[in-house]
């Protein structure tokens, strides 16, 4: 039995709390299982579990209504038991170890039932003569045919009275989600209330606790025990901004992150106040991460931008702050490739004018200034992941290739390198634009660029909106210089869909404006959606920055039984020296160490064994070049 003279002593529910279920709901669907109004009995108990849960009526009418619907056996109990062992509530099973170290002071307090409880008990590591908890009644056929009328815990104020009966000596925390874990607190029985929430939340329960926990780990992190992760994930906030992909959520939520979303951009007052308190936060191209919005990030630990381009984030700031950032540089290229390939088309066959001429009742069968794609030079500014695979599509379709980039690229196929931009300008007869939006590049399209472009030449910028001069483009449409565009992205574009979109391109013959969705598929936003949370997670749980735009790359082994210390500082000569000092003053046993630089930041990883001092840790904080530390086990 238990040693009552422990400081310390835990009483934790069983239902809903150890397992992610309510044992008693979940042998009804057992026992049920052929009877045809299981689904509506089932929905009686559980109606009645919650209300009994709630404080909303008597533990003891819920309890013997919920038997009276039941048919269950024994055999049942055993189908129940191997159910349960699958629900085992995530952060339990993730803590096995504390709850092993800690047997002799966990009591195990239940309105539950010892025929189901004490297996799952057994395989965590508890002791079972420290369950305190129901008992069936059997008939001569194995039939459960009520509860152990004598047992306290099958009594109102069940769990009040057995605590007071056992009389225990110590600091007693309870941990569980039903009112009657509350009144332990409510009598003075404990000293702590904790409503534990990882599985159901009750407004009742809640508002009465002294801590609401989302998990064990939160309740083990508050008490400095020993635990399974060094930070809870439920206290880490993710924001993700613009309607990112429901998949990125569900990755994240799935491990236990608390997740918000919000469907539009932010402007940088509203960024400024809500990422005080973000350790992750997810945008796409709208939204901008200013340096007065990364200055007000404390907590910040990583940037993900589900999209190509980062030019929305201020990189270097970033960097300076120890925020690593990752972007999605692969997952959407088929889309806007398909996109460009669709619309070069269509304006060079003038379709869209036809198209409108028909919706006006205008029947026009003409080939006049309608051409095919096949023998046309397609002209492509930038060579990156889209153009080399525009390029390889335009090819395919008997197009002459020409491209430059400011990056010495290989031509792909038969693609032509020029040598400067006003090369590809003046040779051909479609003009695409794939470069990002750095400042360098703002309106890098004007008035003396059109005047170089061919007459009646075909341009499309599915790029960045900063990078051509609106009324520049549209003063060449106007002349017929340019016979036909197309545009995707735009200098200023609304927040959210319900925000009008302007522009001086409205209403221009032969002109497609798609509001920037050229890489808005299902099947890139499902591809960014997965891409970018794994690169981010890998960063969170493991330290890996394999795909950072601003970190040193380093793609790690996965952490072992022991301390993981990431380390990320200015990059100057002599920190590994200052590390390696520190580990040698307090003992500390190296089992791995990695390190990466660029050329402002020096990342430093280092697997050493779980035992350490609180010093030993201030003292590497305390490295006059330290941005950011963190730990991982």
């Amino acid at each position: 039995m238990i040693q009552t003279a422990e400081k310390k002593i835990f009483i934790i529910d069983f239902d809903s709390t150890i397992t992610k279920v309510e044992g008693l709901d979940e042998l009804a669907v057992i026992s049920l299982a052929s009877n045809p109004q299981r689904e509506k009995i089932v929905s009686q108990i559980r109606h009645l579990t919650d209300m009994g849960m709630n404080g909303e009526i008597s533990f003891s009418e819920a309890l013997s209504q919920r038997l009276s619907l039941l048919e269950a056996n024994r055999e049942h109990l055993k189908a129940l038991v191997s159910f349960l062992e699958t629900k085992i509530s995530d952060s339990f099973s993730s803590n096995k170890s504390f709850l092993k170290e800690y047997a002799s002071q966990i009591i195990v307090v239940s309105s539950g039932f010892k025929e189901f409880i004490i297996p799952i008990i057994e395989s965590l590591g508890l002791d079972p003569e420290n369950v305190y908890a129901n008992t069936f009644v059997f008939d001569e056929s194995g039939k459960i045919t009520g509860v152990d009328e004598t047992n306290v815990l099958a009594q109102d104020g069940g769990k009040v009275k057995l605590l007071q009966s056992l009389n225990l000596d110590g600091h007693i925390s309870v941990i569980g989600d039903g009112y009657t874990d509350y009144e332990l607190r409510k009598v003075g029985i404990a000293d702590r209330f904790y409503a534990f929430t990882e599985n159901i939340e009750r407004k009742k329960v809640t508002e009465n606790a002294d801590f609401v926990i989302k998990s064990l780990d939160e309740f083990l992190f508050y008490n400095q025990l020993p635990r399974g992760q060094s930070y809870p994930k439920s206290l880490i906030k993710v924001l993700l901004l613009e309607n990112v992909h429901p998949v990125a959520i569900e990755s994240f939520r799935s491990q236990g992150f608390d997740v918000e979303t919000y469907k539009g951009a932010m402007d940088e007052d509203e960024l400024v106040e809500k990422i005080k308190d973000v350790s992750i936060i997810g945008i796409r191209s709208k939204t901008n991460l200013t340096k007065k919005v990364l200055q007000n990030a404390d907590k910040l630990l990583a940037i993900g931008a589900f999209c190509i381009g980062t030019n929305q984030i201020d990189l270097k700031t970033a960097a300076e702050r120890g925020i690593a950032v990752f972007n999605a540089p692969y997952s959407n290229t088929r889309s806007v490739v398909e996109l460009a390939i669709g619309e070069m088309i269509m304006l060079i066959r003038k379709i869209f004018p036809k198209s409108n001429n028909m919706h006006q009742s205008v029947w026009d069968k003409s080939a006049n200034n309608s051409f095919e794609v096949r023998g046309k030079k397609l002209g492509m500014i930038g060579y990156g992941h889209i153009g080399t695979q525009l390029s390889v599509i335009g090819e395919a379709l008997g197009m002459e290739i020409y491209f430059y980039d400011i990056v010495d690229k290989m031509p792909i196929g038969n693609a032509k390198k020029c040598k400067s931009m006003e090369e590809v300008l003046q040779t051909c007869d479609v003009i695409s634009m794939h470069i990002d939006g750095r400042k360098s590049n703002t309106n890098l399209i004007g008035e003396k660029e059109f005047a170089l472009m061919k007459d009646g030449v075909i341009f499309m910028n599915l790029a960045r909106g900063s990078v051509v001069d609106i009324p520049a483009l549209v003063n060449a449409i106007k002349s017929g210089k340019v016979a036909g565009a197309g545009v995707d992205v735009f200098p200023e574009e609304p927040k959210t869909n319900n925000d009008p979109f302007v522009s001086e391109l409205i209403g221009l013959d032969n002109v497609i404006l798609s509001p920037h969705i050229g890489g808005s598929t299902e099947e890139a936003q499902e591809g960014i959606g997965n891409y970018v949370p794994e690169r981010l997670l890998e960063y969170i749980n493991n330290g890996s920055t394999t795909g950072s735009v601003n970190f040193p790359e380093l793609q790690l082994p996965l952490l072992q039984d022991s301390h993981r210390l990431l380390h990320i500082h200015k990059n100057v000569p002599g920190i590994l020296a200052k590390l390696n000092n520190i580990f040698a003053k307090h003992n500390i046993n190296i089992t791995g160490q990695y390190l990466k630089t660029n050329e402002t930041l020096g990342y430093v990883i280092v697997d050493i064994e779980k035992s350490y001092s609180r010093e030993f840790v201030q003292e590497i904080k305390a490295i006059d070049e330290t941005i950011k530390f963190r730990m991982l086990f």
